[in-house]
C-alpha cells in the first residue's frame, strides 16, 4: 500500500494548492512575528472557548482586528510577489511593503474602534460622528481589499455592487428602485449596527468555526486522519475500483473532523490519487473522484463547515439538531459519488486491491486507536447539552493530551474527563471544576513531555505548529464572513431580498401554470409545481454563484435572498436552509473556480478544467437529494411532523433516484447502457423526488423496460464465463 506523506509534505501541498493558504515568503524574523500573531489568535479563541467568551462586540472586534491585520502581512497585493523573499529595507520593513504595515495597523485599529465606543454605541447608531464615518470607511475599504487578497475577486465584486446599489438605488429600474442612501447612512448601517460587518456571519466564525477548525487540525496532527484512512482502505479496498472507493470512504471519515474541501482533498488524495492512477483510472477522473468526495466534509457531522454553525444562529437551534439533520443528506452525498464510481469501475473493468495491498483492520486499530478519544469527547460534550465551543475546547484539550502526554495513558484520561463532563450532576457548572479539570489535563501533558524530553520538544513544536495552522485556515473565512456582512447589510437596508423572492416565486408560478396546461397528467398540483420550479431556480443560482464565491459566502447570500422565497411556499426553515447549504457545497467543484477540483488536478497531473467538469458531473449524481427532503422533510429527522414511514419511504426513493441518475451519467447499470437507456433512466429518476407512492410507481414504470433489458444483458455477459 502507498505510504502516506508526512505532515510537512501535506502542509506543503496544501499551501501550493489552496489559494487561501498561499502566504507570501518573508525573512525568518518576520515569519516568527507572523507565527506569534497567528499563535496568539488561536490561543485567544482556545482560552475564551473554555473560560468564557468576552462581550459579543469585543470578541468579534478582536477577532476581526487579528484576521484583517494578518491578511495584509501574509498575503501580497499581487500573487506574483508572494513567492519572492525580499530583503528588509526602509520602504519594505521585514520584507513586507510599508503600505501593508500601515494597512494592517489601520484596519486593526478601526476594527477595535467599535468595541472601544461600545458604551456610547446606542447613541451613535443613526447619528454617526465624523470619526465614526472615517473609521467605518477605513474598515470597509480595507476589509474588501483583504478579502480580495485572501480569496480572490468574486466576493469583493459582489460586495462592491451591493454597495453601489445601496447608494444609487434611485437609478435602478422597476421593482429594484429605492430612494438610495448616503455614504454616512451606509457606513452607519454596515459598521455600527449588528446588521452588517459585526453581524451573525462574523460572530459565528469567531465563536464556533474557528474552534472546530482548530480541533480538526489538531486531530489530524495526532493521527486521527491516519486511522480513518487505514480503516477506509481495510474496508473498501477489495471491491471493484478499490482506490476510488477508499477515496470516498476515507473522505467521508476524514470529513468528520475537517470541513475544508482542500485539506480533505490533499490529505486523502495524497494516498488515493496515485493508487487510482496506478490501477488504470484516467488522471482527471482520479482527481475528480477525490475532490468531489472531499467536498462532502462540509456537510458531514459532527465537524461540519462554517455554514452549519451559521445555521445554528440563523435558525436559533442547538448544534446537535443540525448534526442529526445532516446525517442522511451527508450519506446521500457520498452514496451519489460512490454509485458513479462503482458504475465507472464496472464499465472499465477496474479491479480491487489485493490482500497484500490492503492493511489489516486489527493492525490499524492497534496502532492508532487512542487518537479517536478526542473526537469521542467532543461528540459526548456536544450531545450532553453544552455549547459547541465548550465541546471544541475539550476536544482540543483531548488532542493536546494525546499528542503530549503518554500516548495510551492519555486516551484513558481523555475518556475519563469526557465521562466526568457528561455526568448528570452537571459537573462542569460547579465552581472551579472546569479549571481543575483543565489544570489536571495540562499537568498530564507536562508529565508526558518531561518523562520523554527528547521527543517532548518535537511534540510541543508540532502542537504549536498546529495552532498556527489552525489560525491560517481561519483568516480567509474570517475576512469572507465580514465581507458577506456588507451584502447582508445592504439587503436589510434596501429590502431587496424580498423583491428577489417575489420575482423568483412569480416566475416559478408562471412556469408551473404553463407546464400543467401543456401536461396535466404530471404528478404535480399547482402548489407542488410552483415549489419545484422555485427549487430549480434556487439551485441554479446557488451553482452559478458558487462559480466565484466560497461555500460559506454562497450559503449566507442565498439564505438572505432565496430562503424567504421558499418560506413563502411553506417550506420549513430548517429544510430551506439545508437545501441552500447542500447546493452550496457544489461551489468547490463548480468551474471555473473549483478549488477542490483544481487541487486534485494538480496532485494528479491532470487538466484542471477537465477535472472540474468531471467533478461537477460526479457531484450531480445526488443533485436530486435536496428536492427529496423538501418534498419529504422527514428525511432531515429534526422537523415538525416527522414520521418513520415518511423517512423510510423518502430515503428509499432517494437512493433509487440517485442510483438511476448515476447509471444514466456513467453508462452502466448491470451491463453497458445504450444512449436511449441512459435518457430513460435519467427521466425515470425525476418523479422519485416527490417520494409519494404514485410518483415512485411512475418512475419505476418508466425505468422498467431498461431494468428488464439490463437483467437479460447481464445474464448474457455472465453466462459464457
Amino acid at each position: 500500500m502507498t505510504t502516506q506523506p508526512s505532515v510537512a509534505e501535506l502542509a506543503r501541498l496544501e499551501e501550493e494548492l489552496d489559494p487561501e493558504m498561499q502566504f507570501r515568503k518573508v525573512p525568518p524574523r518576520t515569519a516568527v512575528l507572523i507565527g506569534a500573531l497567528l499563535l496568539a489568535l488561536s490561543a485567544f479563541h482556545y482560552y475564551t472557548a473554555g473560560f468564557g467568551l468576552l462581550r459579543e462586540t469585543t470578541h468579534r472586534g478582536i477577532h476581526l482586528a487579528f484576521v484583517l491585520g494578518l491578511i495584509f502581512l501574509v498575503f501580497a497585493a499581487r500573487k506574483s510577489e508572494a513567492a519572492k523573499v525580499h530583503a528588509s529595507t526602509l520602504w519594505r520593513p521585514g520584507g513586507v511593503p510599508l503600505y501593508d504595515w500601515i494597512c494592517a495597523v489601520a484596519v486593526a485599529v478601526s476594527s477595535l474602534y467599535v468595541p472601544y465606543i461600545f458604551e456610547d454605541l446606542v447613541f451613535r447608531v443613526g447619528n454617526p460622528s465624523t470619526l465614526d464615518v472615517v473609521m467605518g470607511s477605513i474598515t470597509i475599504i480595507l476589509m474588501i481589499e483583504a478579502t480580495r487578497r485572501a480569496i480572490g475577486w468574486g466576493l469583493p465584486v459582489i460586495a462592491l455592487f451591493a454597495m453601489v446599489y445601496a447608494l444609487y438605488g434611485n437609478w435602478f429600474p422597476g421593482i429594484f428602485l429605492h430612494p438610495g442612501a448616503t455614504w454616512s447612512t451606509l457606513v452607519n448601517h454596515l459598521y455600527l449596527t449588528s446588521q452588517g460587518i459585526y453581524g451573525v456571519a462574523l460572530g459565528v466564525v469567531a465563536t464556533y468555526v474557528f474552534h472546530f477548525v482548530l480541533f480538526g487540525v489538531l486531530a489530524t496532527r495526532v493521527g486521527l486522519g491516519r486511522l480513518f484512512l487505514g480503516v477506509a482502505a481495510a474496508v473498501a479496498g477489495r471491491f471493484a475500483g478499490g482506490p476510488a472507493k477508499i477515496s470516498i470512504f476515507g473522505s467521508a471519515l476524514f470529513g468528520m473532523i475537517s470541513g475544508s474541501s482542500v485539506a480533505n482533498t490533499v490529505t486523502v488524495g495524497s494516498l488515493t490519487i496515485p493508487m487510482m492512477i496506478r490501477l488504470g483510472y484516467q488522471r482527471h477522473f482520479a482527481a475528480a473522484v477525490e475532490s468531489t468526495a472531499a467536498t462532502g466534509g462540509q456537510i458531514t457531522p459532527p465537524i461540519m463547515g462554517a455554514a452549519a454553525f451559521l445555521m445554528v444562529e440563523f435558525l436559533n437551534l442547538p448544534y446537535a439538531t443540525i448534526v442529526v439533520a445532516a446525517i442522511i443528506p451527508a450519506f446521500m452525498h457520498f452514496f451519489g459519488v460512490l454509485m458513479q464510481v462503482h458504475f465507472e469501475a464496472k464499465r472499465s473493468g477496474m479491479r480491487g486491491l489485493t490482500d497484500a495491498e490492503i492493511p489489516k483492520l486489527s493492525e490499524v486499530f492497534a496502532r492508532d486507536w487512542p487518537t479517536i478519544a478526542p473526537l469521542f469527547v467532543l461528540i459526548l460534550v456536544l450531545f450532553t447539552g453544552y455549547t459547541p465551543y465548550l465541546a471544541a475546547f475539550w476536544g482540543i484539550t483531548g488532542c493536546m493530551l494525546v499528542g503530549l502526554a503518554h500516548y495510551r495513558a492519555a486516551s484513558a484520561l481523555v475518556l475519563a474527563v469526557a465521562l466526568g463532563i457528561a455526568a448528570p450532576s452537571e459537573i462542569l457548572r460547579m465552581p472551579g471544576v472546569n479549571a481543575a479539570l483543565t489544570l489536571a489535563a495540562f499537568a498530564a501533558m507536562a508529565h508526558g513531555v518531561l518523562i520523554r524530553w527528547a521527543d517532548g520538544r518535537k511534540r510541543i513544536a508540532e502542537m504549536i505548529d498546529a495552532f498556527i495552522l489552525g489560525a491560517k485556515y481561519a483568516i480567509g473565512v474570517g475576512a469572507a464572513a465580514a465581507t458577506v456582512g456588507v451584502i447582508v447589510g445592504v439587503v436589510t437596508l434596501t429590502g431587496v431580498g424580498f423583491k428577489i423572492s417575489w420575482i423568483v416565486t412569480s416566475l416559478a408560478d408562471q412556469w408551473a401554470n404553463g407546464v400543467l396546461a401543456i401536461a396535466p397528467f404530471l404528478p404535480f398540483d399547482l402548489k407542488s409545481a410552483t415549489l419545484f420550479f422555485t427549487l430549480v431556480l434556487t439551485g441554479i443560482v446557488c451553482i452559478l454563484l458558487g462559480c466565484g464565491v466560497p461555500t460559506t459566502a454562497n450559503y449566507i447570500i442565498m439564505v438572505t435572498v432565496a430562503a424567504p422565497a421558499l418560506g413563502m411556499l411553506g417550506v420549513n426553515p430548517l429544510v430551506a436552509h439545508f437545501f441552500v447549504f447542500y447546493y452550496g457545497v457544489l461551489a468547490d467543484v463548480t468551474p471555473p473556480v473549483a478549488i477542490a477540483a483544481y487541487a486534485g488536478a494538480s496532485m494528479a497531473g491532470a487538466d484542471p478544467f477537465r477535472t472540474g467538469n468531471t467533478a461537477f458531473r460526479l457531484a450531480l449524481g445526488k443533485v436530486l437529494v435536496p428536492f427529496v427532503f423538501v418534498f419529504s422533510p422527514s428525511m432531515l429527522i429534526m422537523v415538525p411532523g416527522f414520521t418513520w414511514t415518511e423517512l423510510i419511504g423518502s430515503t428509499a426513493a432517494c437512493i433509487t433516484s440517485i442510483a438511476l441518475l448515476s447509471a444514466s451519467f456513467a453508462g452502466w447499470l448491470l451491463a453497458p447502457l445504450a444512449m436511449w437507456e441512459r435518457v430513460v433512466l435519467g427521466i425515470a429518476a425525476l418523479p422519485l423526488i416527490l417520494a409519494t407512492p404514485m410518483s415512485v410507481a411512475i418512475g419505476l414504470v418508466i425505468a422498467a423496460p431498461v431494468l428488464l433489458r439490463q437483467i437479460i444483458a447481464r445474464k448474457a455477459v455472465v453466462a459464457p464465463a
